[in-house]
C-alpha cells in the first residue's frame, strides 16, 4: 500500500459524492474555503442517480402537513431551473381523477395551495381539464374523463451532481472519486483522515472541519471511520423505477395514485421511452447491491395498467434502477409518509463534525447553503457569504453569465443557434450536446471544424472527443460512468457497446 508523502490541508473534508456532498463542496469552494471531497465510488453512483428525476415541491407531502418543506422546495424549483436550463426544464403533470379517490374540490384546493405557497415566474398554474378533449387523455382508459394539470420540473439528476463537482473543482476544490475515507480522528484543532484510493494508495488529509454527507452510509461512517455514533436513526427507503418503450407521444407526464395511497409517476424519458416509478418500501439489505425485485416490477406494471389503455408486462421492461433514500426516522407508519426534509447534526466537541440526514434533490442547494452557513463561523479562514442562488451551473449561462428566465423559456433558440454554429455535425447530436453540456458544448468542440476532427466513433453518436472530455473534466473512468450516469446512451446503443467503450478507455489510460 502506497502512502502519500504529504498531507493535504483544507478547511472542509466532505465524505460523500452524492448531491448533498457535491452541493456543499460547490458552495464552500465558492466562498473561498479550501475543500477536499472523497466519494467511495463514482459521483452520483447511488441514491443521487436513482431518483424520479423531478424538481418538485412535493404535491403529495401536503397531505402530511409538510407545508414548510413544500414551500422551501417550491421556491427552489425556479431558482434551480434558471441556474441549469440545459439539464432541467419545466414539465406539466396530468392527474387523472379517479372516482374512488378524493373529491374534485379537495384536489383543486390542494393544487391552489401548491400554486400559491411560493412565487412563480416561469411555471404556469394548475387547472382542471377534460380528458376526452385533452391530448393527455387519449392514452388513458375511457373511464378517466376528468383530470387536473399542474407544473413542476424535470432534472438529469446524475449530471446535476457532476456539475456541482465540476464547479467546486474549478473554484479550487479537490475531488477524489473511488476513494474511501477509512478513518477520521480529531487531533487538537483539526481532523486527520486517511483516504484509500482505488489503486490502494493512501492520502492523508488534515481538515479544520469534517462533513459527513455519506447518504445511506451516514450512520455507518459515524460509527466506523469517525467512531462517533449518532443518536439519530435513519430509515432506509428503497425506491425503484422501470423503463419501457414509449407509452404516449405527447410531452405531458402523469401522476397516478394507487388505491393503497402511494403515488407513481409516468414520465416521458429519453425521447423513446417512458419512466415509471417509484416504489416506497423499507430496505434492510446490502446498500451496495440495491436492485428492484419482481414484486416491485409487478406493482409498477399493475398501476400502469390501471390507467393506460395499452398494457405492459414485466417482459416489456427494458431497464430498471433502484436507490435507497436515507430519510430521518419520524415514526411514520408507512414508508411513503416518512418526511423528505433534511436534518443536521453538529458535533462541536473539538473541530466541527457536521452530519447530514435526509433531504431531496430539489432542496439540495438550500441544504448546502445552510450547512456552510453553520460551518463557516467555526473556521479560522475568512469566507464570503452565500452566493449560489444567483449563479449558473457550469453550462447554464446560455444568454449571459447570470441565471435568467430567458434561458429556460428560450432553450430551443439556444439549440438552434448551436446547430447553426456546428452545422457540420448532425443536428440531433448537437441537440444532445446542448442538453448535456449547455454552453460548454463549445468547450467540447473547441478547435474542431469537421466530423473527422471528432476522432473515432466508438459507438453510434459517441465520438472520442466526447469521451475524452468526460474523462478529463468529469471524472469518468468506466463505460458505466458515461453510458448510465453522465448520459443515458446505454438505453439507445446496440448490444456490446459498453464492453467496446470499456476496452477503448482501458487502452486510452494505458497509453496515457
Amino acid at each position: 500500500m502506497e502512502i502519500s508523502q504529504h498531507t493535504l490541508d483544507c478547511d472542509l473534508l466532505i465524505v460523500g459524492g452524492g448531491i448533498n456532498g457535491a452541493g456543499i463542496a460547490r458552495d464552500a469552494a465558492g466562498r473561498g474555503l479550501s475543500v477536499v471531497l472523497c466519494e467511495k465510488d463514482d459521483l452520483a453512483a447511488h441514491t443521487s442517480s436513482a431518483s424520479t428525476k423531478l424538481i418538485h415541491g412535493g404535491l403529495r407531502y401536503l397531505e402530511y402537513y409538510e407545508f414548510n418543506l413544500v414551500r422551501k422546495a417550491l421556491i427552489e424549483r425556479e431558482v434551480l431551473l434558471r441556474s441549469a436550463p440545459h439539464i432541467m426544464w419545466p414539465l406539466r403533470f396530468v392527474m387523472p381523477h379517479d372516482k374512488g379517490q378524493r373529491a374534485g374540490w379537495m384536489i383543486r384546493t390542494g393544487l391552489f395551495l401548491y400554486d400559491s405557497l411560493a412565487k412563480r415566474e416561469i411555471l404556469p398554474g394548475s387547472q382542471g381539464i377534460d380528458l376526452r378533449r385533452h391530448a393527455a387523455g387519449s392514452p388513458l382508459k375511457p373511464e378517466f374523463t376528468k383530470g387536473f394539470v399542474y407544473s413542476d420540473g424535470w432534472v438529469d439528476d446524475a449530471r446535476l451532481v457532476v456539475l456541482n463537482a465540476v464547479d467546486a473543482a474549478e473554484r479550487g476544490a479537490k475531488i477524489f472519486t473511488r476513494t474511501l475515507c477509512t478513518s477520521a480522528q480529531r487531533q487538537g484543532d483539526h481532523w486527520l483522515a486517511q483516504l484509500r484510493t482505488a489503486s490502494g494508495s493512501v492520502v492523508a488529509v488534515k481538515a479544520k472541519s469534517l462533513v459527513n454527507a455519506a447518504g445511506p452510509w451516514t450512520a455507518h461512517f459515524l460509527q466506523t471511520a469517525a467512531q462517533r455514533p449518532s443518536a439519530k436513526s435513519l430509515r432506509l427507503i428503497k425506491g425503484s423505477h422501470i423503463v419501457v418503450k414509449r407509452l404516449f407521444d405527447h410531452p405531458y407526464a402523469y401522476i397516478f395514485q394507487h388505491p393503497d395511497g402511494r403515488i407513481v409517476f409516468a414520465i416521458p424519458y429519453e425521447q423513446d421511452f417512458t419512466l415509471v416509478g417509484t416504489t416506497d418500501i423499507d430496505y434492510q439489505g446490502d446498500m451496495n447491491k440495491v436492485a428492484i425485485d419482481e414484486k416491485e416490477i409487478a406493482y409498477l406494471c399493475e398501476l400502469t395498467n390501471r390507467y393506460f389503455r395499452r398494457s405492459i408486462t414485466p417482459g416489456d421492461v427494458v431497464w430498471t434502477y433502484s436507490g435507497v433514500r436515507p430519510l430521518v426516522e419520524d415514526e411514520a407508519a408507512s414508508a411513503s409518509a416518512v418526511t423528505r426534509d433534511y436534518r443536521f447534526e453538529m458535533d462541536a466537541d473539538g473541530p466541527p463534525l457536521l452530519s447530514v440526514f435526509g433531504g431531496k434533490i430539489t432542496t439540495f442547494r438550500k441544504l448546502a447553503e445552510e450547512a456552510v452557513d453553520m460551518l463557516a463561523p467555526k473556521l479560522p479562514t475568512r469566507s464570503s457569504g452565500a452566493w449560489t442562488a444567483k449563479a449558473c451551473m457550469p453550462g447554464g449561462d446560455l444568454f449571459g453569465s447570470q441565471p435568467t428566465n430567458q434561458s429556460v423559456l428560450q432553450f430551443d433558440r439556444f439549440v438552434q443557434e448551436l446547430q447553426k454554429q456546428y452545422a457540420w455535425l448532425p443536428a440531433a447530436l448537437v441537440a444532445r450536446y446542448a442538453r448535456a453540456y449547455g454552453s460548454r458544448t463549445r468547450m467540447l468542440l473547441a478547435g474542431r471544424t469537421r466530423v473527422g476532427d471528432m476522432g473515432e466513433e466508438i459507438a453510434p453518436g459517441l465520438y472520442v472527443a466526447e469521451v475524452n472530455y468526460l474523462m478529463e473534466h468529469e471524472w469518468a473512468v468506466s463505460a458505466a460512468d458515461i453510458l448510465w450516469r453522465r448520459s443515458k446512451l446505454g438505453l439507445h446503443l446496440p448490444a456490446g457497446s459498453e464492453a467496446k467503450l470499456d476496452a477503448w478507455m482501458r487502452t486510452s489510460r494505458a497509453v496515457a
